[in-house]
């Protein structure tokens, strides 16, 4: 970055709340730091599972399928969660327009077969729309989702899918991004986290071993500590109340399948620029050390 330049983030995310769970600390953090913050959404969430019964009917199976419209409301509430001044917080940006792809629900459900479900979208029409979003904004920096969606969502998968192609095409023509981050889970991270917690909410249940998502220490490139700025992560994560629970320690959370998981203090990416399309759990060329900041080496 030429100096004096702002410096610009770019994430990307299937659904509105996996902005909050996967990365709401270095969204929180980085606007504090004067970042210009964009956070592209794919589709509304219209298939998402309702926690409670205030909203249930909201739902698109059986329901008044309005939930995808409400979950907009719940973004814009968690952005602004996480901004240091609520005015001046991003906006929800949606790929291609509010609705213009449908969140396609878990893997072999009929949502998936909707002629608007993300997973039916051209591969083609993906890709050049958002490569126009990268194009636009010319982000320093992106981070988007790991080879397999995260926990294998199919809407997650494709996001990978689609961003590997367009950052590709975007950085032959424009030269940006210059640093291209998957959001992961660090194995050890997740262990001490979950050793830590001590009395859950009724009706919760602890993980299985294993059944949660992450990745060994070892191929963990970046660490990024959000712990100044926890408070407002924890605060986006109940923005999204339809999806997820926090508890009232405010140091764990649950989506709709009651499984307790921390709210970290340090959120982990594997940094691929350089290696786009490298195999899984390839470092990039920073060496053994373990970077702390999203844009090290650019400012």
């Amino acid at each position: 970055m030429t100096g004096g330049q702002r410096p610009r983030l770019l994430l990307l995310h299937a659904h509105p709340d996996d902005e909050s769970i996967m990365t709401g600390g270095v969204i929180a953090r980085y606007l504090a730091e004067g970042v210009d913050v964009r956070v592209i959404t794919f589709t509304l969430g219209e298939e998402g599972e309702v926690i409670g019964h205030r909203w249930a009917q909201l739902v698109a199976d059986g329901g008044a399928d309005q939930l995808g419209g409400y979950r907009i409301g719940e973004l814009h509430a968690a952005l602004r969660a996480l901004a240091p001044d609520p005015a001046s917080a991003p906006r929800p940006r949606f790929l291609g327009g509010a609705g213009r792809w449908r969140d396609s629900g878990m893997a072999g459900t009929p949502s998936a077969q909707h002629p608007r479900a993300l997973v039916q979208a051209a591969h083609d029409d993906l890709v050049a729309t958002l490569r126009a979003e990268i194009d636009d904004f010319a982000p320093h920096v992106v981070v988007t989702y790991d080879e397999a969606g995260t926990y294998g969502h199919p809407d997650h998968r494709r996001v990978h899918e689609v961003s590997i192609a367009a950052i590709a095409e975007s950085r032959v023509q424009t030269g940006y991004p210059l640093k291209v981050y998957e959001s992961v889970t660090a194995r050890s991270a997740l262990n001490s986290g979950l050793a830590a917690i001590g009395e859950i909410p009724d009706g919760w249940r602890m993980p299985e071993p294993g059944e949660l998502p992450s990745y060994p220490d070892g191929v963990i490139t970046t660490a990024v500590d959000v712990t100044d700025v926890l408070d407002r992560k924890v605060a986006a994560l109940a923005a999204h109340a339809t999806q997820v629970s926090v508890a009232p320690s405010r140091t764990e959370y649950a989506l709709s399948n009651l499984i307790a998981q921390p709210i970290s203090p340090v959120e982990h990416f594997i940094r691929t620029d350089g290696r786009v399309g490298a195999d899984e759990g390839v470092r990039a060329d920073t060496g053994s050390r373990v970077e702390t900041d999203l844009f090290e080496g650019l400012r």
